[in-house]
């Protein structure tokens, strides 16, 4: 049977250009369904084995990409910053954006980043406050971690800009998916980093993430995704050549990158495709921009 089967009658396709015919359709990218939604899961953010446990076990893999981006570039512009490639991220100011429970939040603060947490659900930002003040290490009041019950689109209007800013499956969640990203990526400094990770728009993810997730195995509670707001890769990086101008066609490694996240289940974790590695953006991937300094 093909995949394609899975797909219910009737979804929504979106096009190409998708992003383009959204940019002025709405003032906020908050969805007030999504948001009450995530709301009444927000009890289960830390446990491991629960309605989470897709997002812990691929917190480490996206945390690492991040470090080894950062270190990347770093070692690009500067060879002699090799000896402190293992604190790439210390002393940087990072927004996470959609922090959910805090898992990516957490982690980055704990590498040394002066990091913000903000997510429109208030029952988030509660259990991440929470989780973190157990943590000494965390919670010692120097601006080393910080949780905000805000949107992007609240934090533009403030004049504070980021070194690096992330929003982990968050795209699939919001309305008017363009407006988000451009109010995410006025939060970034001129010369910082965006990363990106969600959900591609394809028969696979559907069945991967819809048909098997929710409705079989009854990991993830049911109506979680809607596939009509998963984005494909191409549109991504479609968007920051053309409509925001971060790149050009011919970009380098140094520019973007598109990178698949797999899931190995006979080993119960998660990795990193390589570098344009055929077919392994066609449900999960990760999107890294950097802005130029202009």
């Amino acid at each position: 049977m093909k995949l394609a089967t899975f797909i219910p009658r009737g979804t929504k396709r979106i096009p190409p250009a998708y992003f383009h015919y959204a940019r002025n359709r709405l003032h906020t990218t908050v969805n007030a369904d999504e948001i009450a939604h995530f709301s009444k899961l927000s009890s289960h953010w830390w446990d491991e084995q629960g309605e989470f446990s897709v997002l812990h076990r691929m917190n480490p893999v996206r945390v690492q990409y991040i470090v080894d981006k950062l270190r990347e570039v770093q070692l690009d512009e500067d060879e002699s910053s090799a000896s402190n490639a293992t604190r790439v991220l210390n002393g940087l100011d990072v927004l996470d954006i959609g922090c959910g429970g805090g898992l990516m939040s957490e982690s980055l603060a704990r590498l040394g980043a002066r990091t913000v947490g903000v997510d429109a659900s208030a029952s988030n930002i509660a259990i991440a406050s929470l989780h973190a003040s157990a943590d000494p290490f965390l919670s010692q009041g120097d601006s080393r971690l910080i949780y905000r019950h805000s949107s992007s689109e609240e934090m533009v209007q403030e004049s504070k800009r980021f070194d690096v800013v992330c929003s982990m499956e968050v795209l699939e969640h919001v309305d008017n998916p363009a407006s988000f990203i451009r109010s995410c990526c006025d939060l970034v400094k001129p010369g910082g980093h965006l990363f990106l990770s969600t959900i591609a728009r394809t028969p696979l993810a559907y069945f991967l993430t819809i048909f098997m997730a929710e409705h079989v195995l009854k990991k993830v509670t049911l109506g979680t995704h809607t596939y009509d707001k998963f984005v494909n890769s191409e549109e991504l990086v479609s968007f920051f050549r053309d409509d925001m101008a971060w790149f050009k066609h011919n970009y380098g490694r140094l520019e973007a990158e598109v990178r698949g996240l797999i899931y190995i289940p006979w080993e119960g974790r998660w990795m990193l495709a390589g570098r344009n590695q055929f077919g392994t953006t066609e449900c999960n991937y990760m999107f890294w921009a950097r802005k130029p300094r202009w």
